[in-house]
């Protein structure tokens, strides 16, 4: 077991020390008013923990505090995770980003793009070209989630049974293959749409290398990092350890919800969001990409590698909401955030919702748990807590604005 511990105090590391105390005030008074549960929060200078702080309850009503060593279901922050594991498998020449889909899952050998009707009239054409590797990484395949509501082939996820991402009773493979059966919302390359593609790019590499993708990443990733609690289960020595998942009340407060079966190996190995992990692990896998490929002696990508992948990929050098094909994404958070492979890319801070660094990199996930890089001020952040919002929430942008408030050097 690895835990995250405080390395150098903040004003060593050109951090406002008061405005540290600002932004641990702010989340204690979410917790105090019950809107959260509790949060730990970290933030590093040139790889070294400069403020860690645990504050409330990982588990409300057994009345358990967060601590440094607290487990984290972090759902979307899978992604790059699987990004990680897939781009180690294109340095090895098994694997390339110029793949069709369909050399590796034969159901993706022929996709077809969504024209107009819904249920049994349907009607299709086939694609302009083939779904590529690439386009699994960076969201441009045309692939979709069954919970938005803006389009028919969303309709569709949901008629085969998606709402969760899994199609009943399926494993991965069996799951990529429901979703090469639906219609793609749009020519592979074209436009930007969150989607499953995680998912389907998880399977390929279980296809590549062939292991299991959860085997797979704890030998060539969390293993080689130290990442010794990451993983698609809780054993049940770390059990006591894992926070309980709440979801936002009616009435504003929170209230426990289900959340991944992480007790036992899953059925469906989720390379969208089924990861758990502590602080600690997140920190290592931080530092992999801070340091450009190699940690502690140890490494797992080139330098350039990382560089391709924490640079936006979206053509013209478009932005999201520019780029995004639905009206979920077309809102003020995603001005000047592009997206590289597997995770998104400030490109031009003076139209970003936040403040952000020019280059910063990172991703969140829906239980409110969120990280990024920011390579120009050589800063890491990372926040944790355990609740899934109903609707978009203030979290993350109150997170970024009183970081950048708390550098002053």
């Amino acid at each position: 077991m690895g835990v995250l511990r405080q390395e150098t105090g903040p004003e060593e590391a050109g951090l406002d020390a008061r405005a540290l105390e600002r932004l641990d005030g702010h989340f204690a008074r979410l917790v105090d008013a019950g809107t959260l549960p509790g949060f730990l929060v970290a933030v590093a200078r040139g790889g070294r923990v400069a403020h860690l702080t645990v504050y409330g309850a990982r588990d409300v009503a057994a009345g358990l505090p967060v601590e440094s060593d607290t487990l984290w279901r972090i759902y979307s922050m899978t992604k790059p995770v699987t990004t990680v594991g897939a781009l180690m498998l294109v340095e090895e020449g098994l694997l390339s980003l110029d793949d069709p889909v369909g050399r590796h899952l034969p159901a993706f050998a022929e996709p077809r793009v969504y024209e107009s009707g819904s249920g049994d009239r349907v009607r299709t054409r086939p694609a302009a070209g083939p779904p590529l590797v690439r386009h699994l990484m960076t969201h441009t395949a045309g692939l979709t989630f069954a919970f938005y509501h803006t389009h028919p082939v969303d309709a569709l996820y949901r008629e085969a049974g998606l709402e969760s991402s899994v199609a009943p009773g399926e494993d991965l493979a069996g799951t990529t293959d429901v979703y090469a059966s639906l219609p793609l919302q749009f020519d592979p390359g074209t436009q930007w749409n969150y989607s499953v593609a995680s998912n389907v790019l998880g399977r390929i590499i279980e296809v590549v290398s062939g292991r299991p993708l959860d085997e797979y990443l704890a030998e060539r990733v969390f293993r080689p990092l130290g990442m010794s609690d990451a993983g698609f289960q809780v054993t049940d020595d770390r059990a006591a350890r894992l926070a309980e998942l709440y979801g936002e009340s009616e009435d504003g407060g929170i209230e426990p919800v289900p959340g991944l079966p992480l007790h036992g190996r899953p059925r469906f190995l989720s390379g969208s969001g089924g990861m758990v992990a502590s602080a600690h692990d997140v920190h290592r896998f931080m530092e992999l990409l801070r340091r450009r490929g190699e940690l502690d002696g140890v490494r797992l990508l080139a330098p350039g590698t990382v560089d391709l992948m924490t640079r936006n990929h979206l053509p013209g050098g478009a932005d999201l909401r520019a780029f995004g094909s639905r009206p979920a994404h077309d809102v003020p958070g995603n001005d000047g955030v592009g997206f590289g492979l597997g995770v998104c890319v400030v490109i031009d801070p003076s139209r970003t919702q936040s403040p952000s660094g020019l280059g910063s990199y990172g991703w969140s996930g829906v239980a409110t748990t969120t990280f990024w890089v920011d390579p120009g001020r050589d800063l890491t952040v990372q926040f944790f807590t355990q609740v899934r919002p109903r609707s978009s929430h203030t979290v993350f942008g109150d997170l970024k604005r009183l970081v950048h408030e708390a550098v002053s050097a």
